[in-house]
């Protein structure tokens, strides 16, 4: 999600609720239902979704609305993928292997 291509840190609920097209109430259900959804909150007690919670609330919905998996067969499905992936988030192994090629040409400029 951009905005005149500056992506933000942290957006509001109003903010995904629109991007996404579901209702406030729906988001909040979801963040009580699965555990894997936590949003950030601010001093006044106001939601903030990072990146990553729009892309598992983009899965969620995709599991819940075009798949009609029940809450808790989507929660199944949301657990099956993080056994595939050992538990690791598929960002998480990008910017592993971008640094693992940086310190390898690291490596490769030192040792030459």
């Amino acid at each position: 999600m951009t905005e005149d291509g500056i992506q933000k840190l942290y957006y509001s609920i109003s903010e995904v609720s629109q991007v996404l097209g579901i209702d406030q109430h729906v988001l909040r259900f979801w963040e009580t239902e699965f555990r894997e959804l936590s949003p950030r909150k601010n001093k006044a007690g106001n939601r903030l979704y990072k990146e990553s919670d729009l892309q598992l609330l983009k899965r969620i919905k995709q599991l819940l609305y075009e798949d009609r998996y029940t809450i808790e067969g989507a929660k199944r499905q949301l657990k099956m993928k993080d056994d595939s992936t050992g538990g690791i988030n598929e960002n998480v192994k990008i910017k592993l292997s971008e640094i693992k090629n940086g310190l390898l040409e690291i490596r490769d400029i030192v040792s030459s």
